[in-house]
Formats: C-alpha cells, structure tokens, sequence
C-alpha cells in the first residue's frame, strides 16, 4: 500500500468502517511511514478534541424572559372541564400523529444515512489495487451486456467520453446486503463510481448531494432505479456528470 491509497483510508480507520483486512494493511503502512502516521494521529487528536469540548450554548435567562413577555396573556374566561377534556383528547391525537411521521422520518433517514455509508465504503474498496474494475471496456455495448444474468436489471451503461467523462468498465459491488452494478467512468485521474440498484418505486427523486468522508455523492432515482455517483471530483463537476447521464439516458429511451 502507497502512501496515496493509505490517506484515502485514514478517516475510515479512525471511524472503524474498514473491514479486518484493510484496516491491517493500513496499520502496515503507518507503521512503515512516519509522514502517514503523522497526518493519522493529527486527525485522531482532533476527534478527541471535538468529542471532548463542550458546544452546547446556555441561552441567557434574559432571552427566556423577552419570549415570555412577548407571548399573549391568559384568557380571563375559565376553561370548563369538557373544554380541558376535549383539548386534551385533541392534543394527545395529534400528538400521536405527530410523534408517528417523526419516527418514520427519523428511520428513513437513518436508513439513507447507513447506505449512503455503505456507498462510500464500497467506492473507498474499489480504490485499492485490483478492486475498482471486473469487466475493462470504453465501450457501452462490452460492457452492459457483462452484467447480463448477473443482476435482476442490468444497470444502463452510457459513453460519456465525449462529454469528458470516460467510460473505463464495470463490476459487481454489495450494499444494504445485495448484488448492485457499478458502473466506473473516469474525470481525468478521478474516478468516478455509478452504484445502481433496483427499486419497487418508480417515481423520479431529484439528484441530491451529500459529502462523506470527503467524497461527494449525488443520488437520485428514475424508472425504478436508484442511483449513487461518487467521486473526490468537486460537486458541481459531479453534477455535471449526473446532468449529462441523465438526458443521455433519457435520449436513449425517447429514441
């Protein structure tokens, strides 16, 4: 391992995301090379000292005060015991409701924050020597065919290279516990990994971006397919990316 494979690694060995393997030959390198180990202990002594200082903001009591003297008075009129027993039953009604979509929502986004995880992991592998590429073609129509029989929907495969994103292959890849395609493109020495996988909804969710362990990650949804682009390119490159996949993929089926 290099010391540009290994800096790739270090944060996922400090949040303990590497898998027994990897986080041996990383330990390897740092034993090895005295630059590597001291970017890593750098940023584990910046984690102790975020976990250990204290960000929580006391407001001042006079700020408490200003909010009370500013809310609208009781009502004269005494509230009978019906009134209570119906705002009561009211508030618990909607209070059930309430706390029942934040739940839902609470799980839904800890669930696209554990794939989203997983994404990243799985594009950190195919950076390691021998991991990024399963099936080496620049041409779509070598590669969408490989994964035929491999996957329940093969993912579609779009040569980019003369919108400057090279089509480099393919691979198989797991996240949330099931065979996805990969499909592997290249923005200069960037690479660009297309995670795709097969959904039961068919309704098209915008791209959104999100930052992981310093990568970018655009996902989105069409046809049944979610989609996850990563890469260490800048956002609005990603995007680009994603913008042009999108109307090429929708040229192809209109065509």
């Amino acid at each position: 391992m290099n010391c540009d494979e290994a800096k790739i690694l270090l944060h996922a060995l400090l949040d303990n995301e590497l898998d027994a393997g990897h986080a041996r030959e990383v330990e390897a390198h740092l034993a090895s090379c005295p630059d590597c180990a001291a970017e890593f202990a750098a940023q584990r002594e910046m984690q102790r000292v975020l976990t250990e200082t204290n960000l929580r903001y006391a407001a001042p009591a006079s700020l408490r005060s200003r909010i009370e003297a500013s809310l609208p008075g009781p009502q004269r009129q005494q509230p009978t015991r019906r009134s209570v027993l119906r705002g009561f039953a009211m508030g618990s009604a909607v209070s059930a409701l309430a706390a029942s979509g934040v739940v839902a929502l609470v799980l839904r986004q800890d669930d696209q924050q554990r794939i989203l995880s997983e994404v990243v992991s799985a594009h950190l592998r195919s950076l390691q020597a021998g991991h990024l590429i399963d099936v080496v073609s620049t041409d779509q129509h070598t590669v969408k065919p490989w994964f035929n029989g491999k996957l329940d929907v093969a993912p579609p495969v779009i040569d980019l290279t003369a919108q400057g994103f090279t089509l480099v292959g393919g691979r198989l890849d797991y996240i949330d516990a099931r065979a996805i395609g990969a499909v592997v493109y290249k923005r200069r020495q960037h690479v660009i990994n297309l995670f795709v996988s097969q959904t039961t909804s068919t309704e098209h969710r915008p791209p959104k971006t999100q930052t992981m362990q310093g990568f970018n990650c655009r996902r989105w949804g069409e046809r049944g397919l979610n989609f996850w682009a990563v890469s260490d390119i800048g956002g609005d490159e990603l995007a680009e990316f994603v913008d042009k996949f999108e109307a090429a993929m929708k040229a192809n089926v209109e065509g």
